[in-house]
């Protein structure tokens, strides 16, 4: 199934606010000392801004990796985005596992906040680039 320009820029839009509504989640969260979830939220806030530039090229997938090694090949392989932010979104996707599945890991509220600084950097970045695109 193909999506219309008007329903892509629509599912953009949306996905897009749901990267921001993530900024404001994950603030309250770090405030809340609610640390595991937040950085689960700070991943998903990166997850949101790179549906947007997916749905932007017309990739389609239902796989975090996939999209994940699609950003890497087609931007920062390229060169188009800086490699920082490879990293910054790989961190975030194996952070967020750990979060998730790992058992012992404890995450500090500094090192939850340096992550909170990335990822508002990261959809920032990744927002411009679909500015630039338009």
């Amino acid at each position: 199934m193909t999506l219309k320009d008007e329903e892509r820029d629509t599912l953009i839009k949306y996905r897009t606010e749901q990267a921001h509504e993530m900024v404001d989640e994950v603030r309250f969260l770090i405030d809340n000392n609610k640390l595991r979830l937040a950085v689960k939220q700070i991943y998903y806030g990166m997850f949101y801004i790179l549906c947007s530039l997916a749905l932007k090229h017309q990739f389609k997938t239902s796989k975090h990796r996939e999209l994940l090694g699609w950003f890497n090949k087609t931007f920062i392989k390229e060169g188009k985005i800086d490699r920082k932010y490879g990293a910054i979104v790989h961190d975030a996707f194996d952070n967020r596992t750990e979060s998730d599945y790992g058992v012992k890991r404890k995450f500090e509220k500094a090192e939850v906040e340096e992550m909170f600084s990335d990822m508002m950097d990261f959809i920032t970045t990744i927002e411009n680039q679909l500015i630039k695109e338009d």
